[in-house]
């Protein structure tokens, strides 16, 4: 019997269908104490060193996982994978596999609303309405033709350009060999990503935060983009150099932006994004909607019904893979 450590108690019945595989499951949190069913505590002690499987999504900054002398599989309830400590991972030959696909279908609702919002105008509309103000706005676009440019096609930038295909627009998309992808009339290699970007009326950030997109919107890209240029974030804060990111959204480079994520999560009360007008800021919510715990619950099932039958799982990560 394998045993199993979960950081999040998906309710009575889904956990035991887990065991009912052959699992011993063991509930605990996040923070720097397990819990069972009783509600007596145990701590992160000698108690796991024979845990096989970790359901988590980051428990890593109370939980020393080199400690865990028999574990053998991370199953993340993320799509990200800059929270595990790869090192160790690497080290002591740990499968991980992610929740690649699982919030693909609400970010991209969020990513196709975010385009329209800016192209539209909306903001400021819903400003004048607070201020119960009735003026036209002569200055909403369309849609219709505008050329849209992913960095990143993962499954995210895949469900949102199924969705804009109707809109009639271009979708270009950048990823490390420019390998072409469903969806996309055209993707460029990532030595060719200022060639995409000077194309773009609206550019849409969302590869994964590693060493290597680190900045990746950097004073060059921002440089190389259209000026009146629509900007979108739904990846990760560390992908976007800030300070250039504000820099260009003050001299109307970038015309709006609408960023998910953040350098410092929540974003700080005196930060300078909260003053711009022409932001729309949401707080890291992009990923959210009322199916998000049944997908993710429906994908660690199958993949520990995979797992202790010796079966290849679903989303294994290569930690250096590309995007």
């Amino acid at each position: 019997m394998g045993k199993a450590l979960f950081t999040f108690d998906y309710g009575i019945e889904k956990m035991k269908a887990i065991e009912d595989l052959g699992y011993e499951v063991i509930l605990g949190n996040e923070k720097n104490h397990l819990y069972n069913r009783e509600g007596n505590e145990t701590k992160f002690t000698d108690d796991l060193k024979d845990v096989e499987i970790l359901v988590c999504y980051n428990p890593f900054p109370s939980l020393d996982i080199s400690k865990m002398e028999n574990l053998k599989w991370i199953q993340l309830s993320s799509i990200g994978i800059d929270q595990v400590p790869k090192e160790v991972a690497i080290k002591n030959n740990i499968t991980i596999t992610n929740n690649n696909g699982g919030y693909s279908i609400p970010m991209a609702e969020w990513i196709v609303m975010s385009i329209l919002e800016m192209i539209k105008n909306s903001k400021k509309l819903h400003d004048n309405q607070s201020k119960k103000i009735w003026k036209m706005d002569s200055s909403i676009l369309e849609l219709y033709g505008k050329t849209i440019g992913f960095v990143g096609t993962g499954t995210i930038a895949i469900e949102s350009a199924k969705r804009l295909q109707p809109f009639g627009v271009n979708i270009l998309g950048m990823n490390t060999n420019g390998r072409n992808i469903e969806y996309f009339n055209k993707c460029y290699s990532r030595t060719n990503i200022d060639e995409m970007l000077s194309l773009c009326d609206v550019v849409v950030g969302i590869v994964p935060g590693t060493k290597e997109t680190y900045h990746i919107f950097d004073k060059n890209r921002f440089n190389a983009m259209k000026n009146g240029v629509f900007f979108i974030n739904a990846a990760r804060g560390s992908i976007v150099d800030e300070k250039e990111m504000i820099k260009n959204l003050k001299n109307g480079k970038i015309k709006a932006a609408a960023l998910d994520v953040y350098d410092v999560e929540p974003l700080p009360e005196n930060h300078a994004l909260w003053d711009l007008n022409n932001v729309i800021i949401s707080p890291h919510n992009s990923w959210i909607s009322e199916m998000r715990n049944e997908r993710r619950y429906n994908l660690i099932y199958e993949n520990m019904k995979r797992y202790i039958h010796g079966e290849s799982l679903i989303n294994v990560v290569e930690l250096d893979k590309g995007y």
